[in-house]
């Protein structure tokens, strides 16, 4: 299958122009004349992925590989190797990233993950109307996730009527949420005493532990398609210490 035809797919599944203004999302490597025959999916790209893939293959990819604009490829820098290597293999790259969002990653997460069945969604924020303690919620969050620990800000409001969700990084949202208590990642300092000061609790459960579902999420419509496709586990770059 010609990556054009591929890429048709995708845009219908989740148009491209619905990106956000800054994203980067689309063909960032490959013609459109490409024969692909095998799909790795995956959260981002790394040297495992490059180095197990095989030639002439599509990666589709959550996380623009490409983001900021370059003036060369020399060194080995991020993204720098990453991308010749890529090119040697012929490789071709497709980022579904804030389009995706919109249309399948958040509700994907806030049902099947969550388990909040009934939703409204307003563009980038998941909204629940449920009734529960602040504390039964991180409770519920933990163990869905299986995290051990969750970074959290609570404003003193106990009970929790309304809840907004939204993977990623959704610190910027914060002046336009409408609920009780937000469960995102990547709050920053200052955008938790806005929280506080808005009467808005938080629960940040991580960048990478929001998204890392993008791969099985989208292998599930890949199925349509007659070609082969893998799933690959991509990793946290973070870790947490812990002293024994």
């Amino acid at each position: 299958m010609k990556l054009s035809e591929i890429y048709s797919f995708l845009d219908r599944l989740s148009p491209f122009e619905n990106q956000a203004n800054w994203d980067n999302s689309g063909i960032l490597l490959g013609d459109l004349d490409n024969e692909i025959d095998t799909i790795y999916t995956s959260l981002d790209i790394d040297e495992n992925l490059i180095k197990e893939a095989s030639e002439n293959s599509l990666f589709i990819v959550h996380h623009p590989l490409i983001f900021k604009p370059l003036k060369e490829l020399t060194g080995e820098k991020y993204p720098r190797a990453f991308i010749k290597e890529m090119i040697k293999k012929n490789i071709s790259l497709i980022a579904l990233h804030t389009n995706y969002d919109l249309s399948h990653l958040n509700s994907y997460f806030t049902k099947e993950i969550l388990g909040f069945k009934e939703f409204k969604q307003e563009q980038y924020l998941i909204y629940v109307d449920v009734d529960i303690d602040f504390k039964d919620l991180c409770h519920h969050v933990k163990k869905a996730l299986n995290l051990d620990t969750l970074r959290i800000s609570f404003c003193g409001k106990q009970k929790i009527k309304r809840l907004a969700i939204c993977t990623g990084g959704g610190g910027d949202l914060i002046p336009f949420v409408n609920a009780d208590c937000f469960i995102s990642g990547d709050f920053k300092y200052h955008q938790a005493l806005e929280a506080l000061s808005n009467k808005l609790s938080l629960i940040d459960i991580g960048h990478f532990e929001s998204e890392c579902y993008f791969a099985q999420a989208l292998a599930k419509d890949l199925q349509n398609l007659s070609l082969k496709v893998i799933i690959k586990v991509s990793k946290n770059p973070f870790q947490f210490f812990k002293e024994n």
